[in-house]
């Protein structure tokens, strides 16, 4: 027999997919970076398909940040969320794990691919992280369901 948690997900936004999705892919992409994560200067999230074309509208940024920094959909706190967002978007510094922090501007660090269309899903998210010389740790595509 169903229940109704089997039918919907508890989460922020109107859309599961455009908000409780990112906020896991962005906290599980953090996770796989644990063992380099002192090698981790700049974190870029591309956002894609229908991420890209209605996430503005479907709280996607806000979820992307939500996820790296730390927050899980089933026990977030929406006053403790806010307003970690909010000094995250006054202050551009993403803090890790490892207690430093690394710019983050999301303006410009959460990219509206606006052109790209996934073959395997329409919600697709490309998520990059890049150590002090550019190079690129780990370059990851994700899709939420």
């Amino acid at each position: 027999m169903l229940s109704i948690l089997d039918l919907f997900r508890v989460g922020i936004g109107p859309s599961s997919s455009h908000t409780v999705g990112p906020i896991r892919i962005a906290n599980r992409f953090l996770s796989t970076l644990a063992e380099n994560i002192g090698a981790v200067e700049r974190i870029e999230v591309e956002l894609q398909g229908s991420l890209a074309l209605t996430g503005a509208g479907h709280a996607t940024p806000k979820a992307v940040m939500l996820g790296l920094l730390g927050f899980e959909p089933e026990t977030l706190d929406p006053d403790a969320a806010d307003r970690d967002v909010a000094a995250l978007e006054a202050s551009r510094q993403l803090p890790l794990p490892d207690g430093r922090s690394i710019a983050f501007d999301p303006a410009a660090d959460i990219v509206f691919a606006y052109d790209v269309l996934p073959a395997l899903h329409p919600n697709g998210m490309r998520l990059q992280a890049f150590g002090a010389d550019g190079a690129v740790l780990s370059d990851e595509t994700w899709y939420s369901t």
